[in-house]
């Protein structure tokens, strides 16, 4: 067999008695024509591979490039080197794959984010990117995990759909029609969407939150996790138009019970990356440290990331409603000083600045936001006795804002189609929505968590692209 491989990660830890082994990995810098650090992207520590002088073909040993990718078998000696317990003394050397190190774009030296993005197909190959693609793999078997644990079901919701779940309207079409020359209908002479593969209109999922429910009202407890699509002409650090989210529902739940949930699950996560990518994770608080040096005092955090993760663990998080929000930020010193860009007043979508000022400056924690107005919240979201708000809630994170946003959801029939009346929501499209009110409806809650807005959360990374492989934005579908 080919591959009898033992992965760097775990050889590093390895007492080291003359093991024979074999490694494969890939060349970060190769010195004195003797020693090769070599990475298998297990972890960003590097083996240190010594050839013997004059044991090694010269033509071979010229091919030891950087990026070069080698199989080294040999014994697992102690090493006298600082910052390494073991190194591999080779006794065979196989060069698997050359790399031209004249035109190899990473070269060892310090590259900048914006660069890497440019050749996101080599930024894996970064300890920086290393680091926070196995944080956030974990991430993603700890959500699998935690709903596994507490019996949910694993729904696959639909990534075509015929749906505007937010109506939002900023929908992603999918078609096989030409686009140079439509069918068009002769009365008005719009496009006729019944000669389309579907036979009618159909876009990517903006969410799977409605199909979510439909689950939940047979299982009990659902969660989806999968890729979701917004054509927001958004050029922002927050944003993505190709991203993915979680998005638990539940029958027999009220709003108490959807935040009790989300917060156990924002905890589970981290615990689990913090048990499992310590590592990971201490690297990326370095890199965070030496990044905010560059900024002035008042912009530095005021934790490390270390430090705002137990923190994060080990406190509850404050739980307020929207009104109260809304009368902490009247008070604020920023707001008495002009100091934010949009108007703060009862009515208003809270932005992005207003939800840090009270995450970053006044409680200095996570803080969960409920019933807001109803008028800027989507036709679903049950209505409140007081005929003005809506059983939403929203928790906000340190760093990014939103993080996650969640409603007990409307099951009264009558109330929920007045509500999709008054906002020009066609109850005829979603006539199998309303079934679930109609046999059998009971409470219901659930949110959705941005996955890659979690990621940078624990990642301390400034830029959502840096946390998804390969970023979708505006202008930009490249690799």
């Amino acid at each position: 067999m080919f591959n009898k491989r033992v992965k760097i990660k775990e050889l590093l830890t390895w007492e080291p008695k003359e093991q024979e082994v074999t490694v494969m990995g890939w060349v970060r810098t190769f010195r004195n024509n003797q020693f090769v650090a070599l990475n298998d992207g297990s972890t960003n520590n590097n083996l240190q591979v010594v050839l013997e002088l004059g044991k090694f073909d010269e033509e071979q040993l010229k091919r030891i490039t950087t990026s070069a990718s080698l199989k080294v078998s040999g014994i697992l000696i102690p090493s006298l080197g600082k910052g390494q317990k073991v190194e591999l003394k080779a006794t065979a050397l196989e060069i698997l794959g050359d790399s031209d190190a004249e035109k190899y774009p990473l070269q060892p030296k310090k590259h900048s984010l914006e660069f890497l993005r440019e050749i996101a197909h080599l930024r894996f190959r970064t300890n920086t990117f290393g680091s926070v693609f196995r944080v956030r793999h974990s991430l993603a078997f700890a959500i699998h995990k935690f709903f596994n644990e507490m019996g949910f079901v694993y729904l696959h919701t639909p990534i075509i759909t015929a749906s505007d779940a937010e109506g939002a309207g900023e929908m992603f079409r999918v078609t096989t029609l030409p686009m140079d020359n439509p069918p068009r209908n002769e009365d008005d002479g719009s496009i006729n969407f019944k000669e389309d593969f579907f036979g009618r209109s159909s876009n990517l999922t903006v969410s799977g939150q409605l199909e979510g429910e439909l689950g939940a009202t047979a299982f009990g407890e659902i969660y989806t996790f999968g890729p979701t699509f917004r054509a927001e002409n958004s050029n922002t650090a927050r944003h993505l138009a190709e991203f993915w989210m979680i998005e638990p529902e539940m029958a027999f739940c009220d709003l108490e019970d959807n935040m009790n949930l989300a917060e156990e699950f924002i905890k589970y996560i981290i615990r689990y990356a913090m048990e499992n990518n310590r590592e990971d994770l201490e690297f990326l608080a370095q890199r965070l440290v030496e990044e905010e040096k560059q900024l002035p005092q008042d912009k530095r955090s005021e934790m490390g990331l270390i430090e705002k993760l137990e923190f994060v663990l080990n406190n509850n998080f404050e739980r307020i409603t929207y009104t109260e929000a809304i009368d902490i930020l009247l008070q604020s010193p920023a707001y008495k000083k002009k100091k934010f860009q949009y108007d703060v007043k009862w009515g208003i979508d809270m932005q992005s600045e207003h939800e840090r000022y009270l995450v970053e400056k006044h409680f200095k924690k996570p803080v969960i936001v409920t019933n807001y107005p109803k008028d800027i919240k989507a036709f679903y979201m049950r209505q409140n006795e007081d005929g003005k708000t809506v059983a939403a809630m929203d928790i906000l994170a340190p760093g990014i804002g939103e993080i996650v946003g969640g409603s007990q959801r409307e099951e009264r029939l009558e109330k929920l189609e007045q509500r999709m009346s008054e906002m020009h929501v066609p109850a005829e499209e979603l006539w199998w929505y309303l079934d679930t009110r109609r046999f059998g409806s009971v409470p219901h809650a659930g949110f959705g968590l941005g996955f890659e807005r979690m990621v940078q959360f624990v990642t301390g990374m400034g830029n959502i692209r840096d946390v998804i492989a390969f970023p979708r934005t505006p202008k930009n579908c490249e690799f």
